[in-house]
């Protein structure tokens, strides 16, 4: 019988409500056969704030699971030993601190540190582009993603240091050149600042520790030719750049989850082809196959995937990698012309991004030029889509289907309780009174001391974890050293040059301002700490690009910093966009903030992941409009903001 190839890591991107429901769920999908773990965290513990902040309230749990502390990770890992494990884990402006957290319980639980394997995501410059949990300003964050690899290099040298994450960059709406040069532009900016912090003959076994974390779109051929263009560029970067001699150490190892921009809202059931699709761009070739791939649930477009959701996925994959003989072959693609010349053409465009942000100075010199690009890119996309010139199934053709009956009924997506958030915060006020305040304090002036020095956090953070302190305090600390830092939106004050097809509504705003004596005033705003901003982007480009006069200042504001700034600039209309769940509460809590501004005149439009139900509750709360996924015709939205200011006019 042929002998197979080993197939690659199964995983699946799961984490939510608390540590003890995540462990359940991490427990019951290794029993079902999945190889590895990948742990979501929430918003809070992604941003660095404890449960209990006031930019925490309504995202605990919701997107991920809350990890306040050495007792909830304790948790969170609770009968699964570490030393056999490998753990993924997506995170990034606290990566240090869940990285000390998870060395901290595998001491407890007797394990060889050296043993350990799995990676951090640790990509931060794509946190300025596409995701938005960062904290500090790029250097000092980038000081902290070569702090973790340093250290990894020597206490835990299976471990991965970074993921270099291209994902995000493809649900911002990079194109596959985009993807290729940001991402490998990032990594030779981690690499850069690397070469100072371990000695000069550990190097290259370090830059075989980096590893990617890429996207797959529905266009699997293209998608398989970019994995063959990142394999080959990246090797060229690594002999050509770095000197890198030993090819192990030139190899591109990635792990990839396939594109959750393209799963709909309409006929969700489709999903399960697109993810099949997207999952061969990743497989098929040998000589560019994932070392790890985590797939979504079908319905992620709706909510929150259950358990049997993402069971189906992990089948997914084990049916490709044993019923069918995919690894009983080589690379199913080389010599192939059409591929060559596929793979070359994208790696050439890819070249030329590349050559343009070393004359800006590299990566963390470019990110404002990166976010604006991207942010164009996306509009493209979404302009594409509304014209019917990219097809959609089920969105903009053969609309028309019978209805789901995997969508149908109670229980149809996962819906977090919402005592989770009361009872996290118990625990973590529980956790502190039991602590010892002096230890705490002596580990947080011994880490504040080191980060003001600009030395290797990583051993204060691994002492501070096991003296009982919080996320929060740790990226507190971060926070008075290096400060904070916001990320550019990339949505210019100037007209793009799609404004064709807007001259009707165009007319409709012109006409509209005049009569109010002023520009139409609209206001976006992103409540809470999502950073899924995409949306907010479009949809304040659209609106620019349609005459009206905007206000976008990013993301994670509280309802109380976005009432004022609607009172400041007399805002016509406001609008708020949440993809993380927590509408509910956040709008509940601005709505009540608006009346008592006196402002409870003004009309308040919503965009997100919102369900039915929900939606009739935010109505309910004095919502004008609510958006969902299946709401992509963008100058429907422009031309429901102009009826809302001046009824009649959107027509007139």
């Amino acid at each position: 019988m042929t002998e197979k190839d080993k197939p690659w890591l199964f995983r699946t991107y799961a984490g939510h409500s608390t540590a003890e429901k995540s462990n359940a769920l991490y427990r019951s999908n290794l029993s079902r056969g999945q190889t590895g773990l990948s742990v979501a965290f929430d918003l809070p513990t992604q941003t660095g704030y404890d449960s209990d902040h006031v930019l925490a309230r309504g995202e605990v749990g919701k997107v991920g699971v809350p990890i306040g502390h050495l007792g909830d990770m304790r948790t969170l890992f609770d009968q699964i030993p570490l030393e056999q494990m490998n753990t993924s884990m997506t995170i990034n402006a606290t990566a240090p601190w869940l990285l000390s957290l998870y060395i901290a319980v595998a001491e407890e639980q007797g394990a060889d540190i050296s043993k350990l394997q799995g990676t951090v995501q640790n990509d931060l410059i794509k946190e300025y582009l596409s995701r938005g949990t960062y904290i500090c300003p790029p250097k000092p964050s980038l000081a902290m993603i070569t702090d973790v690899a340093a250290y990894t290099r020597e206490h835990l040298p299976k471990w991965n240091p970074m993921n270099v994450c291209s994902y995000h960059l493809q649900e911002a709406g990079a194109t596959p050149q985009q993807e290729l040069a940001y991402a490998l532009a990032t990594a030779i900016a981690v690499l850069d600042d690397l070469k100072g912090k371990v000695p000069e003959a550990e190097f290259p076994a370090m830059v075989g520790r980096i590893s990617f974390f890429v996207n797959a779109g529905i266009r699997f051929v293209t998608e398989m030719c970019k994995m063959r263009a990142f394999t080959e560029l990246w090797d060229e970067i690594c002999r050509d750049r770095y000197g890198i001699e030993e090819e192990k150490f030139r190899r591109f190892r990635y792990g990839v989850q396939v594109n959750s921009l393209g799963l709909t809202e309409q006929q969700p059931e489709n999903n399960v082809y697109r993810i099949l699709l997207e999952m061969l761009a990743v497989t098929l070739s040998k000589n560019a196959r994932a070392r790890a791939v985590q797939l979504p649930a079908w319905n992620e477009a709706l909510g929150l995937p259950r358990p049997w959701d993402q069971q189906w996925s992990l089948r997914m994959q084990q049916i490709l990698a044993y019923e069918t003989d995919l690894l009983e072959f080589g690379d199913l693609f080389d010599g192939n012309p059409v591929v060559a010349a596929k793979v070359e053409e994208l790696k050439q465009g890819a070249r030329d991004e590349l050559a343009l942000l070393d004359q800006m100075g590299g990566a963390i010199a470019a990110i404002e030029h990166m976010k604006a690009r991207l942010v164009d890119a996306n509009a493209a996309r979404l302009s594409r889509i509304e014209a019917s010139e990219t097809v959609v199934v089920g969105v903009n053709r053969w609309q028309q289907g019978e209805p789901s009956p995997l969508t149908s009924g109670d229980g149809a997506i996962m819906v977090v309780d919402p005592e989770v958030e009361a009872d996290q915060i118990a625990r973590l006020q529980a956790w502190r009174q039991a602590r010892d305040e002096g230890a705490v304090e002596a580990a947080l002036a011994a880490l504040r001391l080191t980060a003001q020095r600009g030395e290797n956090v990583m051993a204060p953070s691994i002492a501070a974890a096991k003296a009982g302190v919080t996320t929060g305090e740790w990226a507190g600390v971060m926070r008075a050293v290096h400060g904070e830092y916001r990320g550019p939106t990339g949505v210019s004050a100037s007209l793009s040059n799609r404004t064709e097809g807007l001259e009707d509504i165009r007319d409709a705003v012109n006409a509209v301002s005049v009569r109010l004596g002023r520009r139409l005033k609209f206001l976006v705003g992103k409540p809470g700490l999502d950073g899924h901003s995409n949306g907010a982007e479009q949809i304040a480009c659209r609106a620019r690009d349609c005459g009206m006069d905007i206000t976008y200042e990013g993301i994670r504001l509280t309802p109380d910093e976005i009432v004022r700034r609607a009172q400041e600039e007399e805002a016509h209309v406001v609008g708020l966009s949440i993809l993380s769940g927590s509408h509910l509460p956040l709008i509940g809590d601005l709505m009540g903030r608006m009346q008592e501004a006196g402002l409870g005149h003004v009309p308040v439009i919503v965009g997100g992941i919102i369900p039915d139900e929900d939606a009739r509750r935010l109505t309910a709360m004095g919502v004008a409009r609510v958006y969902t996924p299946k709401d992509f015709q963008l100058n429907t939205i422009m031309k429901d903001i102009v009826e809302l200011v001046e009824p009649g006019a959107a027509a007139a």
